[in-house]
């Protein structure tokens, strides 16, 4: 895939990124969200830049509300959007899941704890009876009503982590079980709790990085949808409507596939969407092939950073133990509401 030389430039231009306090913005004067400064956090880990991945975990702990959320955006150290995502706060789960099962290094999960045990409590809350997490909840505390596809299968993932996290430093979460089982029954038998957004291809196949589906059913997902989304030679549209391939979007497929067994495609894709890096390592956020430019015209921390990871999942690395769950307590599928007394009759549910 990419020679460790190569890791190491991108992970340069990851730090290069970073501000004074420690946040990683999407790019240069852009702002910063809990969930990809955490995604390029894993990054510089994988790409030996611990000084700066600690400074990352630092801003981290920092900006952690009393509530256990992060405010959505931040902007040159001050709050640009106070609203909390979901999705974004669940993710330091995963983060730290990964560092641990990378280092083994239990003070760090010690100290991290409380961070995941906070946040996590903060995204049950946001369920709704249906088992889906609403996507959002305002500073004055009123949730946004509406559910999303990717950021609850990301979620689930998280949830997944922050119980091994549990089990690992002997604070069982019961309620957090409850939280899988349901949301994972609303992923699989209840696409109408979700926004209709199919054009993203995130929501194509984040449901197999999640783990809602995985094996042949994973598969078959990602079949359906491939000529919609796939431009060979160039990577995976980011919209199923627009000419605009995206990097990140292409190398969060490439793991998804990796998970039930697509290794080769996987690789083909990686391989693909290397169109878009740069000289110092880093890479275009996307481009636009009827109109040849790289649009927007930035160069992203979160693409770099999903490089990394996705080159690390397809070698074997941490980041596919991850994502494959090893370890984690509860498998994946239909097994995770299993037993499960769910406020739903239907056929699923039933069985």
């Amino acid at each position: 895939m990419l020679t460790p030389r190569q890791i190491a430039r991108t992970a340069d231009a990851i730090v290069a990124m970073q501000e004074p306090d420690g946040a990683i913005p999407w790019y240069p004067g852009g702002h910063t969200d809990p969930w990809d400064h955490l995604e390029c956090v894993m990054a510089l880990e994988l790409g030996d830049r611990q000084d700066a991945a600690d400074r990352g975990w630092d801003w981290l702990v920092r900006n952690q509300r009393a509530d256990g959320s992060w405010a959505t955006s931040h902007v040159a150290g001050a709050v640009k959007e106070d609203f909390a995502d979901s999705n974004q706060c669940a993710y330091v789960a995963t983060a730290v899941w990964h560092h641990w099962l990378r280092t083994r290094d239990r003070p760090f999960v010690d100290r991290m704890w409380p961070v995941v045990r906070d946040a996590l409590d903060f995204v049950v809350s946001l369920q709704a009876p249906g088992g889906q997490i609403w996507w959002a909840r305002t500073a004055t505390g009123e949730d946004h009503e509406q559910a999303l596809v990717t950021g609850c299968s990301s979620t689930l993932h998280s949830l997944r982590c922050g119980l091994g996290l549990a089990e690992l430093v002997g604070d069982p979460q019961p309620g957090w079980e409850l939280a899988i089982g349901a949301l994972a029954h609303a992923l699989r038998a209840h696409p109408e709790y979700f926004l209709p957004t199919a054009r993203w291809s995130m929501d194509w196949y984040y449901p197999v990085i999640g783990g809602v589906l995985r094996g042949a059913e994973g598969r078959a997902r990602l079949r359906e949808r491939w000529d919609d989304f796939v431009v060979p030679g160039l990577g995976i549209r980011c919209v199923d409507d627009q000419p605009w391939v995206t990097g990140a979007e292409t190398c969060e497929l490439a793991i998804a596939l990796h998970l039930v067994g697509e290794t080769a495609k996987a690789r083909t894709l990686v391989a693909d969407m290397q169109h878009l890096r740069h000289d110092d390592g880093s890479y275009w956020t996307g481009w636009q092939f009827v109109d040849e430019v790289h649009w927007p015209e930035e160069l992203s921390s979160w693409t770099a950073a999903a490089v990394i990871l996705a080159v690390d999942t397809l070698d074997g690395g941490v980041t596919d133990a991850v994502f494959r769950g090893d370890g984690l307590p509860l498998s994946v599928g239909a097994e995770l509401a299993g037993g499960l007394e769910l406020a739903c009759d239907c056929e699923l549910a039933a069985a």
